[in-house]
């Protein structure tokens, strides 16, 4: 991307804020880089921050794991893609689910109260 954009990575550590020699770490994989580092390089590319983590075989999403890495490889554009998906279809239905967990709940005080009364007897 950086190539695409006729940056050279001295140029690249400058709008960064950074030694040529921490960019060019980020560049090849050797370190993982914090999410407003990220944010930061999305802005030079003016590209979102998901599409500046995915190549050609991966997407990479950004987690909030105890040792704070940066992020992880979570699988291919197409799976990601089949993902997000299915968790706009559960937002978009969360209101449904809600109502069904909550006559679920009703039919199971109803049986408790059932099996309280038939043991009290």
């Amino acid at each position: 991307m950086r190539e695409s954009k006729n940056l050279s990575q001295e140029e690249m550590a400058e709008k960064l804020n950074m030694s040529v020699n921490g960019y060019s770490k980020i560049e090849r994989g050797e370190t993982n880089s914090h999410i407003p580092k990220l944010e930061q390089i999305a802005k030079v590319f003016d590209v979102h921050l998901f599409e500046l983590m995915a190549d050609d075989r991966n997407v990479y999403l950004i987690s909030d794991n105890v040792n704070n890495q940066g992020f992880n490889v979570i699988g291919s554009s197409a799976e990601i893609a089949f993902e997000i998906q299915k968790l706009q279809m559960t937002v978009g239905h969360k209101d449904e689910i809600i109502d069904f967990q909550k006559r679920e709940i009703g039919r199971l005080e109803e049986i408790i109260k059932l099996l309280k009364n038939a043991h009290a007897n």
